[in-house]
């Protein structure tokens, strides 16, 4: 069996430099980092797979890197290695992050045993960095107990958080109105576990009511899981309060999700996912660059937006001369 590569080797032990440089490689838009990135996450799979993965999301000023770091610091303390993948808003002008969580998470990036990620959320869906599965993978080869993801949390479908992990965790605000503060639907059903933030204080009692009002809401909703109905938790991020609560609730619902075979089922579902998801992104790239349709397509942009083409017809004039090439 041949030796481990040097950077491997370094990510395997644990160095939170390492691990910064191998992502750094998966998320380049050169082609010779890109390649040197896949490698490297080639060969660390064997030692993926073992962590607790754990989505977050809720609406602005919610207070989730809050959460967060106040979970991160408490699980510390337990003797786990923690990994925060945080995807910030994406820079219209460079296309970076705009947020930087390093500086909104100070005591938990001073700890060595916690690695914090800030990433551009770009233009992918759900508000997911586009590399955040391939990081997540690279954590857990560098050993990295428990990998918490947190999104941007602007509105959009989350589906792309809940392909990744393990339990979805969503952030709300004391005072639920009649529209539920605007949560969607949608992402009430994704749900594996709700959590009123900010309990504390003055806040206290309009979060108890805001968890009735959403205990009631997911009443009416068919669970997600046969083996698990989502709950709703009351925490403070500035407190530390509910905290190891929460923590309770996601390490019981992986038991019970492990005790009924569907989250082994759900890993291999994700992966298999996952291939197609990067099958589409590799198509749709070789499409977009084929001379035929380079040529094709200008003028078919100008004459769908001028309304003298139909879409569909200038679809498939593309898909056409794609196949023919």
């Amino acid at each position: 069996m041949s030796r481990p590569a040097p950077a491997a080797e370094a990510v395997r032990r644990g160095e939170r430099r390492a691990l910064a440089k191998a992502i750094t490689l998966l998320e380049s838009s050169r082609a010779d980092d890109a390649a040197a990135g896949r490698a490297l996450l080639e060969e660390l799979m064997p030692h993926t797979g073992g962590s607790r993965r754990v989505g977050i999301t809720g609406p602005p000023g919610v207070g989730k890197s809050s959460f967060i770091e106040t979970l991160g610091l408490q699980l510390l303390a337990r003797g786990e290695r923690v990994a925060v993948l945080a995807i910030d808003p994406s820079s219209p002008v460079t296309g970076g992050s705009i947020l930087g969580d390093k500086t909104r998470m100070e005591r938990l990036a001073q700890d060595e045993r916690a690695f914090i990620r800030p990433s551009p959320s770009g233009s992918a869906p759900g508000g997911v960095a586009h590399r955040t599965r391939e990081a997540l993978l690279l954590c857990e080869a560098a050993g990295f107990g428990v990998v918490l993801v947190e999104t941007v949390g602007i509105g959009q479908s989350e589906v792309a958080v809940r392909s990744m992990v393990d339990c979805f965790l969503v952030l709300l605000q004391p005072g639920a109105g009649d529209d539920l503060q605007g949560i969607k639907k949608g992402v009430l059903e994704l749900a594996d576990l709700l959590v009123v933030n900010k309990a504390d204080g003055e806040l206290r009692a309009e979060a108890e009511r805001t968890r009735s009002a959403y205990a009631g809401a997911l009443q009416l909703l068919r669970p997600a899981s046969p083996s698990w109905r989502p709950r709703v938790e009351l925490a403070s991020a500035r407190s530390g309060e509910g905290i190891e609560g929460v923590w309770r609730r996601v390490e019981e619902h992986a038991q019970k999700l492990a005790a009924s075979g569907e989250w082994a089922e759900r890993r291999r579902s994700q992966a298999r996912d996952w291939l197609w998801s990067l099958l589409q992104e590799g198509l749709l790239q070789a499409f977009r660059q084929h001379p035929r349709i380079e040529a094709l397509l200008p003028e078919l942009e100008r004459q769908v937006s001028a309304q003298e083409r139909s879409a569909s017809a200038a679809a498939r004039s593309l898909l056409e001369a794609f196949q023919k090439g």
